[in-house]
């Protein structure tokens, strides 16, 4: 074994995740109609009873390799194809052991072994071993991989073996955090994913509660119960099967036509008509509408134009009209309902006064530019509340809506002014950290709104690598919150609000089920009923 070093992001790493949280860009070829290993088509063998069928509402436009997907829905069928050492549990994101037996020891500061659970087997019937963890963690580290995990764990610096079923890790500075974090790398079979990446990419092959059968890219993914799973939570059912509908409309018509069992994604607009024997629920997220400013533009580069263009939303009444009360004002980067919840020092309330003063005295008075936004349908119901709130303060905003891959392409190339977005990088881990550093450390700052050489950007650095090496937890969250107030202050990029993500189910049909915070649907100890 030849340990690896962590990567730090390049710009490939970020093209390839960037619809990840957003609308997905890449396609991967040959993944239209593939069958896993002993694949059956649509049959079924082992595990739970009944079949599951769910409605996803984004098309298959990526492929399955845990190390580099990029899309929600393959992202969501990992969560039941694949573990970790740790998992995060899919309604709550507190992490929790999965292969491991327990969460990872610390020898001392810098150290820290894991014991796999004896007997676990991927879904072709070979041993978990030792070898198979250290080849997971050395292909996400490998900068020649470009694996949008590597990021999330530069903290490593070598992976070994002990026996067949210990593996230490060893960190190049302390990470209190180390325990949960290592849930964004899923456990790969190294003969299999070794031997034939692309291959794996599009028929993956996990240790998890379901195994892969087919996937036709607009149509559907087929999983089926694994027998031999020994793991804690295994299959309550004997197939999933989504389908996959992006049309929202048809997406509702198949829960109440009783074709599929639950939805993501309801449209806000239908929240109120899902009635009788169906259920929806509305789940806080930390899925934010974000505005970054191009700094490096002179019009922006005064943080009072920036703060200024904050004051002038009016949210309440976006949140209100154009989300149907589905999404929470932000008074701090994370929702009111994280556990490292911080109100920052800045909390941006409708003051069209004040954001006259502050353009006034920034000597912005004629203010006027271009705002890219993302063609989701709820950015697009935002679109105009914006421009009416800013006109209102005489800020004249030309709006230019496109999808989301030719928006960053522009904003790549550094020909850009502002964005509106929306972001979540919650879908790979829930502490603030990880969130904190997504859009506040290395590529976004330095690369997409030009804040790198900003003294209060080299603050943020700072007290966010001394954080991550705090092991005391109120100390952690105290520098958590010198960041929010700082990165609240500066409004380079900075939330408006936090939406709230509307999930439906038919009652009675399921067992166990409960909507999620991300996007996307999980089946784990969810049982047909």
């Amino acid at each position: 074994m030849s340990p690896r070093s962590a990567a730090g992001v390049d710009r490939r790493t970020f093209m390839r995740y960037t619809s990840a949280i957003g609308v997905a860009t890449a396609v991967t070829a040959g993944l239209s109609a593939c069958g896993g290993p002993g694949s059956t088509g649509d049959g079924a063998s082992g595990g739970g009873t009944g079949t599951i069928e769910a409605g996803l509402s984004y098309p298959l436009s990526t492929g399955f390799d845990p190390m580099i997907t990029s899309g929600a829905t393959p992202f969501a069928a990992n969560m039941h194809i694949f573990e970790g050492l740790v998992d995060l549990d899919p309604a709550t994101l507190v992490a929790r052991p999965a292969l491991a037996t327990g969460m990872p020891q610390k020898i001392n500061a810098t150290t820290y072994r894991a014991t796999l659970r004896k007997g676990a087997t991927f879904h072709d019937g070979s041993a978990v071993t030792a070898d198979d963890v250290v080849f997971s963690f050395e292909r996400v580290l490998d900068p020649g991989n470009a694996s949008l995990m590597a990021q999330f764990v530069p903290f490593i610096d070598q992976v070994e073996a002990v026996d067949e079923s210990t593996v230490e890790f060893r960190l190049k500075h302390p990470f209190a955090l180390f325990p949960s974090r290592i849930s964004v790398v899923r456990v790969v079979p190294k003969r299999i994913a070794g031997a034939d990446p692309k291959a794996f990419d599009a028929e993956p092959v996990g240790s998890g509660p379901y195994r892969f059968v087919s996937a036709v890219r607009e149509d559907k993914i087929v999983m089926e119960a694994y027998d031999k799973y020994n793991g804690p939570h295994p299959a309550k059912a004997k197939k999933l099967v989504w389908r996959l509908i992006s049309d929202p409309s048809a997406r509702v018509s198949a829960l109440k036509s009783g074709r599929v069992q639950a939805i993501e994604d309801v449209p806000y607009i239908d929240v109120q008509g899902i009635t009788g024997k169906d259920r929806v629920k509305s789940v806080q997220s930390f899925g934010l509408l974000f505005l970054m400013f191009n700094t490096a533009d002179k019009r922006f580069a005064d943080k009072r134009v920036r703060q200024a263009l904050h004051y002038a939303l009016d949210t309440e009444k976006i949140i209100s009209t154009a989300l149907l009360g589905n999404a929470e004002a932000a008074d701090g980067y994370v929702p009111a309902t994280h556990p490292d919840h911080r109100k920052a020092a800045t909390v941006y309330r409708h003051d069209p006064d004040r954001a006259r003063k502050l353009l006034a005295e920034a000597g912005a008075g004629k203010l006027s530019f271009t705002l890219l936004l993302t063609d989701n349908g709820w950015v697009k119901d935002i679109a105009p509340l914006i421009k009416e709130s800013w006109a209102a303060v005489g800020v004249e905003a030309k709006l230019d809506i496109q999808q989301s891959a030719a928006q960053y392409a522009k904003i790549d190339k550094g020909d850009f002014e502002a964005l509106a977005a929306p972001g979540d990088p919650s879908v790979f881990g829930n502490d603030a950290d990880l969130l904190l550093r997504w859009f506040y450390y290395g590529f976004w700052p330095e690369k997409r709104y030009g804040w790198a050489g900003s003294a209060a950007y080299k603050q943020v650095k700072s007290l966010l690598d001394k954080a991550a090496a705090e092991a005391d937890g109120a100390r952690r969250g105290e520098l958590w919150g010198q960041v929010t107030d700082l990165v609240a202050d500066e409004a380079a990029l900075y939330p408006v609000l936090h939406r709230k993500l509307p999930t439906a189910w038919r009652e009675g049909a399921l067992t166990g089920f409960e909507p999620l915070p991300t996007t996307g649907l999980s089946f784990i100890d969810v049982g047909r009923a």
